[in-house]
């Protein structure tokens, strides 16, 4: 009796076990029972979709081309203020902006070996695909600003500017000091603590941590109140697109998209930023780095160091704001003027 019963624990806790660290596949659009494709999409070398939109003036016109990248839980369509920005200002600038549903993300195919050297070779080759010549600018905020780090180490030749707009940071890149990526580390709230130790410690439980039931998961990927500044809550009550389209965002699932970020952003990187090398040593293109003075998910101690440490970069504190900054239409006009304009 004994040994029935011990056998049932143990094929309970093999079962448990499985379902813990394996997630139920991605739906992915354009199969069947998968979700429909409605975007334009271009395939990638090895195989994979990924879906885009283009903003502002033809690419055969335009004088500027950006590629934005989305955050976290977001898709092509998030872009912060620019579908704000006049006619007339887009049309002075001759801007051409393409943003892109990140890999799971919207109608974009999965990527489960994402990296930060993938997802850059993926821009690259979106730029490639729309022929926007041999250099080009990008722009990523919250997480997507944390992926043009990965742009400047592994495309800086194809690059005319970047900037990173409240970038995410990861607490264990080593060019941190300890008492200080350790302090910027506490200032979360538990739940998002633990969130990110299981993602940098144990990857293979991410998809378990963030379904289970019996403790609270990231407070990030909930929206929780408390994560955000006052000001992000006044933002948040007059912005509209990142509820409307929520749904499609994660349509695939919420492994490959969020739990992947959670992985790829936190876990252990094949470079430090913080040893980078100025992509523009002949001053023929610019950095820039955007945060607020009191953004409450990613610490400005932390940016204000890589500031220090990287003095190349082009760093703007906005006193008063918190993360959701870039959605106030005169500082996402400021941000996207700033590296094309200090050329003139």
């Amino acid at each position: 009796m004994l040994k029935e019963i011990r056998a049932a624990l143990l094929f309970g806790l093999a079962v448990w076990v499985y379902q813990a660290t394996n997630p139920p596949p991605p739906k992915i659009c354009g199969t069947p029972g998968g979700p429909p494709i409605t975007a334009p999409r271009i395939k990638l070398r090895d195989g994979r979709y990924l879906a885009y939109k283009e903003h502002g003036v033809s690419r055969e016109t335009a004088k500027y081309k950006i590629i934005y990248v989305h955050g976290f839980a977001s898709m092509r369509h998030n872009t912060m203020s620019v579908a704000k920005l006049s006619v007339e200002v887009v049309e002075e600038l001759g801007l051409h902006l393409v943003s892109f549903d990140r890999p799971g993300y919207g109608e974009s195919d999965p990527h489960p070996k994402r990296t930060p050297e993938s997802i850059a070779l993926d821009i690259e080759e979106l730029a490639d695909h729309l022929e926007f010549g041999s250099r080009f600018y990008v722009m990523g905020f919250s997480m997507g600003g944390q992926v043009i780090w990965g742009c400047l180490k592994y495309i800086p030749h194809r690059l005319a500017g970047a900037t990173l707009i409240a970038p995410v940071v990861n607490y264990w890149w080593p060019g941190f000091p300890a008492n200080l990526s350790t302090e910027a580390y506490y200032l979360q709230l538990p739940q998002d603590q633990w969130t990110l130790r299981v993602a940098h410690h144990a990857p293979w439980l991410t998809y378990w941590w963030n379904t289970q039931k019996w403790f609270p998961a990231s407070a990030v990927a909930a929206r929780k109140p408390e994560v955000f500044s006052r000001q992000d809550l006044e933002i948040l009550s007059m912005v509209t697109d990142g509820r409307m389209n929520r749904p499609q965002t994660m349509q695939q699932g919420k492994f490959e998209t969020l739990h992947r970020d959670m992985m790829v952003g936190f876990g252990k990187w094949e470079f430090d930023p913080m040893d980078l090398k100025n992509p523009f040593p002949n001053n023929e293109g610019s950095v820039h780095l955007w945060h607020g003075d009191e953004d409450q998910m990613v610490p400005v101690s932390l940016q204000r160091y890589i500031a220090q440490r990287l003095p190349w970069i082009k760093y703007h504190e906005i006193s008063g704001s918190g993360h959701m900054f870039p959605y106030i239409p005169e500082i996402c006009e400021a941000m996207i003027k700033a590296p094309l304009l200090e050329k003139k």
